[in-house]
């Protein structure tokens, strides 16, 4: 049986797509876009574990694109961009991103990056859903009050996985980070914030209110 994980490169710069591959290609099956007109079709048909996102591309953008594919698919999606503008990192997480990485980047980083997010999406597999109240959050993230329900983001998912786990404990920022991406020099509170922004309003239609902030710590479930 195969296990080797795939990766769907997003990129329109032949020579950073061509050293993406040779240097992925020794640990992953990796794809990239032949067709730039239909990159969600392509995603759909590679159906990748892990999707490497560049902004700026022929006919729509990156943003334009993770809107597309977060309609029914929810891989991680790490944006690769040579802008270091910090709107464009907050775009990137709001469009449904989950990471974001600036050109020049380091190999090292993002093979760090990479390893995290698929043995998270392995390691959050273990429990098949939690609940609260009328509340229950799947595996595969979806919250639902019974009536309703949505689909949340990986990263979205990972978080409140992780607040259900630790029902009524305050969770600190180190230790989300920690549990999110392992190692906490990959990413900063600013984004931790951000998703946590995101994820309350994605939440707010379902009457969930639940996800209280304890300043200076932390976060609560309750």
């Amino acid at each position: 049986m195969d296990t080797q994980e795939t990766i769907y490169i997003i990129e329109d710069d032949p020579t950073i797509v061509h050293l993406l591959k040779a240097h992925l290609s020794k640990t992953y099956r990796v794809f990239s876009v032949t067709n730039f007109r239909a990159i969600k079709q392509e995603a759909e048909e590679i159906n990748p574990d892990l999707i490497l996102m560049d902004i700026t591309l022929p006919y729509f953008n990156g943003f334009y694109w993770t809107t597309e594919i977060r309609k029914n698919m929810t891989m991680p999606i790490i944006f690769i961009s040579s802008s270091d503008d910090e709107m464009d990192t907050v775009m990137a997480l709001d469009m449904g991103g989950d990471d974001f990485i600036s050109k020049p980047f380091s190999l090292t980083v993002l093979d760090a990056k990479i390893a995290a997010f698929l043995r998270r999406a392995q390691q959050f597999s273990r429990n098949d859903y939690y609940s609260l109240g009328d509340f229950t959050l799947s595996r595969d993230g979806i919250l639902s009050n019974g009536k309703d329900q949505i689909s949340l983001s990986p990263t979205e998912n990972k978080i409140l996985t992780i607040l259900f786990a630790h029902h009524q404990q305050v969770v600190s920022k180190d230790e989300l980070l920690e549990k999110l991406w392992e190692n906490e020099n990959f990413i900063d509170q600013n984004t931790l914030s951000v998703n946590i922004t995101r994820l309350r309003k994605k939440v707010q239609p379902l009457g969930f209110d639940h996800i209280h902030t304890v300043r200076g710590v932390g976060y609560l479930l309750k």
